[in-house]
């Protein structure tokens, strides 16, 4: 169960968000809030459109309508300024370094957090030095807080499955964020990982830093989270405590795949996952050019 924390103000603010791509709509109009102190859950069927939504907020995606805010801020849409402003987020197949250490992993986090430039660091003066430091404190501190410290020195590919999925948060804590972003943290682990992982996300929370959350382990994700929405079908079909929304009757059947009121064809959602998955092997591209 949730433990109790008090919410504030605004972290995100997702307003009207729309994604198509050419004809095909993955997103639409979707209104979404995170409020500091929060853990938030974003669940629905396979092709609801939820990673889509993630990357728009997370400046993967340019929304095809809609803003999103952080703190008030309009997000720009490119990745590394949305974790220089302060959002970070892992994703759902892990991207870690295999070859680096996993001390070298969560220094790569970093990169927003440090000034020193160029010259600083091939002239590695007192500024540098002082910067290196203070970068390997807080990255040790990172892997101590996620259980990793004494494997600071193994090569990320060597670490099992579990860890692997912690290094990535902790890499992603490393760009000191006061939002960070879960795509399907727990997908693949065992029962016990899975309680590791709720326990590391209610303790990042307790840092003061708000969650937002995509997971298919329904039971996990109604323990974990304050507040839970449900996409189907690229659209909000209902947000609330954990108890509202695992009770209503369109989200069991969105599950379940009994067709409700306005439910899309399953050529329609076919499409629309062709789509996505042509616009992601565009970025790929986009990002090794």
């Amino acid at each position: 169960m949730t433990t109790d924390t008090t919410t504030g103000a605004p972290v995100l603010e997702a307003t009207g968000v729309t994604m198509r791509f050419g004809g095909l709509t993955a997103v639409r109009n979707v209104d979404f809030t995170v409020n500091s102190g929060e853990i938030v859950g974003l669940i629905g069927p396979n092709g609801a459109g939820k990673t889509t939504f993630f990357n728009c907020l997370t400046g993967l995606y340019v929304p095809t309508e809609g803003t999103v805010r952080y703190k008030g801020t309009v997000l720009p849409s490119k990745p590394h300024l949305v974790t220089k402003a302060g959002m970070a987020r892992t994703f759902q197949n892990i991207r870690l370094f295999a070859n680096m250490t996993v001390l070298e992993n969560v220094l790569v986090g970093r990169h927003t957090r440090t000034k020193e430039g160029l010259w600083s660091a091939l002239l590695r003066g007192p500024g540098f030095k002082k910067a290196e430091a203070a970068s390997h404190e807080r990255a040790m501190e990172l892997l101590e807080f996620t259980g990793l410290a004494e494997k600071a020195d193994h090569l990320a590919r060597n670490l099992p499955y579990g860890e692997q999925r912690k290094l990535e948060i902790a890499r992603a804590l490393a760009s000191e964020p006061g939002l960070l972003l879960l795509d399907e943290p727990t997908a693949g682990m065992n029962p016990q990982e899975t309680r590791a992982t709720e326990e590391l996300i209610f303790a990042v929370r307790d840092q003061g830093i708000a969650v937002l959350v995509i997971e298919h382990d329904m039971r996990f994700i109604f323990n974990l989270c304050d507040r839970v929405a449900c996409l189907v079908q690229g659209e909000k079909l209902v947000e609330g405590t954990s108890d509202v929304v695992q009770s209503d009757e369109r989200v069991i059947a969105a599950y379940l795949g009994t067709p409700f009121e306005g439910a899309p064809e399953d050529s329609a959602l076919a499409d629309v996952e062709a789509a996505e998955a042509a616009q992601s092997t565009t970025s790929t591209e986009g990002d090794t050019k």
